[in-house]
């Protein structure tokens, strides 16, 4: 594992580094995939036919803000040697919002709405600034099991906070779930303490180059970064369909296979354990045949995962849908993160870890709406919409060729600042 991290970088320090992957995968899995999800459908929007759009409109306009402010923040993060400071501003956001959910009780639907877009909008700028560490960290050959290390632990996290929901849920006759989005936002703060008292900030204050104008530089010169272009159009599409799977799962749970919230808790905490293996595992893989191959073999498992859900009539079957896409997104999110790390020039790396967010954000905003416009034109068939959300991976295999990933770093590390 040692020989994996780049110079003067310790165990501890890539331990905190995943630990924030480790908090912030308490509000995605507990608020976005399985819990306040279904309940704002059945309870907040009272089973209204629009509730899963409203849902789905929401986080997209959240995404939308995201893809507009990202490149900027990253820009000016690497300007001012300033991604720890800002990733702090960030979490703060997001637990205060999410805290603030506790109050969204039955037909309180635009405060509940307002809460998810601002706690979503701060989690994913954190998430951005975070990745933004990994060129810091990790042995450039390593990338991928480094990612794969932050991405697992990620998961194991989601685990840990949607366990302890659960026991909440169980444990009470009239649990109050609005009460889990309290627990959420103290599991996050107190499991991101680690990454800001022992993540070190590497990089050095750019005070000569504007943001702005760094960013407009990197669009003039975009065509020097043609792979990892494409790979961002790639990405694009198949994270669609893994957003779209995250935000919709309970939600698909619950109205297609007619799970109960108990039942749909269990199943999301075995994929996320499904999902750390995905992330370890695969973090290897992809160093020893590749990135393009590794994001390659997730996609087509991706494919028949859409199969099986589509045709699922039986929980087993359900169960096996669900597992297997938890292997293939932690396989695909860390290798994803891992092929930017790669390919971003090491002066410049939360800038264009900022584009990286643009795309996964501009992704995050298409995929649910398209389940939610099909779940609405189509009297409320889930089905239809999970399948229609598989020929986002299909388009994301079609990208995959022709990117040369070495082509790419030699061109990263060709770079030279104006």
């Amino acid at each position: 594992m040692r020989r994996s991290l780049a110079p003067a970088v310790s165990m501890k320090e890539v331990w905190a580094w995943s630990m924030f992957d480790f908090a912030n995968s308490g509000y995605t899995t507990v608020v976005i995939t399985a819990v306040f999800s279904a309940y704002f459908v059945s309870i907040v929007g009272e089973n209204q036919p629009w509730a899963t759009l409203a849902w789905t409109a929401a986080l997209s306009l959240s995404y939308a803000a995201i893809l507009v402010t990202a490149p900027l923040i990253g820009a000016w993060a690497d300007e001012h040697a300033a991604k720890k400071k800002l990733l702090f501003l960030s979490t703060a956001g997001c637990v205060f919002f999410t805290a603030l959910l506790y109050f969204a009780g039955p037909g309180a639907v635009a405060y509940a709405l307002l809460l998810v877009i601002l706690s979503n909008y701060f989690f994913g700028t954190g998430e951005n600034l975070i990745a933004a560490f990994l060129p810091e960290l990790a042995e450039s050959r390593a990338m991928g099991r480094v990612s794969g290390w932050g991405w697992a632990f990620g998961y194991l996290g989601g685990l840990v906070a949607l366990g302890i929901c659960l026991f909440y849920i169980t444990s009470n006759p009239k649990p109050h779930i609005p009460a889990t989005m309290l627990i959420t936002a103290a599991f996050f703060a107190l499991a991101a303490a680690p990454t800001f008292l022992f993540l070190k900030e590497r990089a050095t204050p750019q005070p000569r180059v504007n943001a702005w104008h760094r960013l407009m530089q990197t669009y003039r010169s975009s065509a020097r970064y043609r792979d990892l272009r494409q790979f961002l159009l790639c990405l694009l599409f198949y994270q669609a369909g893994i957003t779209t799977v995250i935000s919709l799962a309970a939600i698909y749970a619950d109205q297609a296979m007619k799970f109960t919230m108990q039942q749909t808790i269990v199943l999301i905490l075995v994929v996320n354990v499904t999902a750390a293996v995905g992330a370890f595992a695969f973090g290897y893989l992809q160093d020893a045949i590749g990135h393009v191959r590794a994001v390659a073999i997730t996609l087509v498992g991706w494919v028949a995962m859409v199969v099986i859900a589509f045709f699922s009539t039986s929980v087993l079957q359900f169960w096996i849908a669900a597992n297997l896409a938890g292997l293939c997104m932690g396989a695909s999110q860390a290798a994803g993160r891992a092929i930017v790390g790669y390919l971003a020039p090491p002066a410049r790396v939360a800038e264009f870890f900022g584009l990286w967010g643009v795309a996964v954000k501009a992704a995050s905003i298409v995929g649910p709406l398209t389940y939610g416009v099909v779940t609405w034109a189509f009297a409320g068939n889930h089905r239809l919409a999970i399948l229609a959300t598989g020929l986002y991976f299909v388009a994301g295999l079609v990208l995959l060729r022709g990117i040369d990933t070495e082509r790419g770093r030699a061109a990263a590390l060709a770079t030279e600042l104006v």
